[in-house]
């Protein structure tokens, strides 16, 4: 059984910094690439920042480039995203997604507040 679970959230000052992990388990997470997205109250889900299977390759969305990094330790299975130069407008639900052939996982989330 796949199990994701994020963590790292909070609240944090505009210009601070999280980190948010994504634990995984029931699966190698060095066989799938791994996604970050995020999703507003009100709001479009938006792709953060993906790392492909090896962890060679990564990208992110417009929004959080040079702000944001992804990472992957294979030994933990877990992946990270930290997050600088936080703005208000990265407050959101942030969650992992691992889209296998046999079916797509995503975890609960963990919640992102930036405020003053």
């Amino acid at each position: 059984q796949v199990q994701i679970v994020e963590s790292g959230g909070g609240l944090v000052q505009p210009g601070g910094s999280l980190r948010l992990s994504c634990a995984v388990s029931g699966l190698y997470l060095r066989d799938y690439a791994v996604w970050w997205y995020r999703q507003a109250p009100g709001q479009e889900r938006e792709m953060i920042a993906t790392i492909s299977s090896n962890g060679a390759v990564t990208s992110f969305g417009d929004s959080v480039k040079g702000r944001f990094t992804i990472s992957e330790d294979n030994a933990r299975n877990t992946v990270y995203l930290q997050m600088n130069d936080l703005k208000l407008e990265d407050t959101a639900l942030y969650y992992c997604y691992i889209p296998t052939r046999r079916e797509n996982y995503r975890g609960q989330g963990t919640q992102v507040t930036v405020s003053l």
